[in-house]
């Protein structure tokens, strides 16, 4: 069977990034999916996305997932309860595991890779590209090899097409990531990857601060102007 892949696309630095190594490994990148669980950033996320696909020449899909947004106890849920962080201490483990803690929303990916596992069955995509990564992975289990290999094992059983996870940038943290996305040419004027809902960035919470982090070790303070 011909490579043909679904992206799972928040419009964040990781998904986008992941999208065009898919590309430039030959995954040939047909749709991208993405979903609303009732984070407060959806609305941002989604132009995003929207954009990155346009600009990619990719089917977009919105899925609803209106009982989760129901039960949705993350600080992802409302702008008051995200965490703020400083750059000095994002390589602090007993700080930052506290902050993954409070936007987590259990099974979040796994839900995710499952239904992008039906729809690539039914529409005959063999793989499903995630934006996990190795910076995320120390702090958020469900971004680490160990989950890729399981839900690879899974899907083994639960699609008679053995449709495939893949992470291209699954052993990068993110200054290499943007150093990637700048090779590829991404279009980093449409990464939205920040917690919150504004038209620009906060440059406050977690994802922010990683990203500006990340931008700042690539010498790119003109992205930095421009996204924050």
């Amino acid at each position: 069977m011909s490579k043909k892949s679904i992206v799972l696309l928040s419009g964040g630095l990781d998904s986008v990034v992941s999208l065009a190594l898919a590309a430039d490994m030959n995954y040939n990148p047909k749709l991208a999916l993405t979903f609303d669980y009732g984070q407060i950033s959806f609305n941002r996320e989604c132009k995003s996305a929207k954009e990155i696909s346009k600009y990619y020449n990719l089917e977009h899909q919105i899925i609803k997932l209106d009982w989760l947004k129901n039960i949705l106890n993350s600080a992802l849920k409302e702008e008051k309860n995200i965490p703020a962080l400083k750059e000095d201490v994002l390589d602090d483990k007993n700080i930052t595991k506290k902050t993954a803690q409070a936007v987590w929303v259990g099974n979040r990916n796994g839900l995710f890779v499952n239904i992008a596992a039906a729809i690539a069955e039914i529409k005959g995509y063999s793989h499903i590209v995630l934006g996990a990564n190795n910076e995320e992975g120390s702090t958020f289990k469900d971004n680490t090899k160990e989950f890729i290999q399981a839900e690879n094992k899974a899907l083994v059983y639960s699609t008679n097409t053995n449709v495939e996870v893949i992470a291209p940038v699954i052993d990068k943290d993110k200054p290499q990531i943007v150093e990637i996305g700048l090779k590829l040419n991404v279009p980093f004027k449409y990464i939205f990857s920040c917690y919150k809902n504004g038209e620009k960035h906060c440059g406050i919470c977690e994802s922010c601060v990683r990203l500006k982090r990340a931008l700042k070790l690539n010498n790119r303070n003109d992205l930095i102007e421009e996204l924050f």
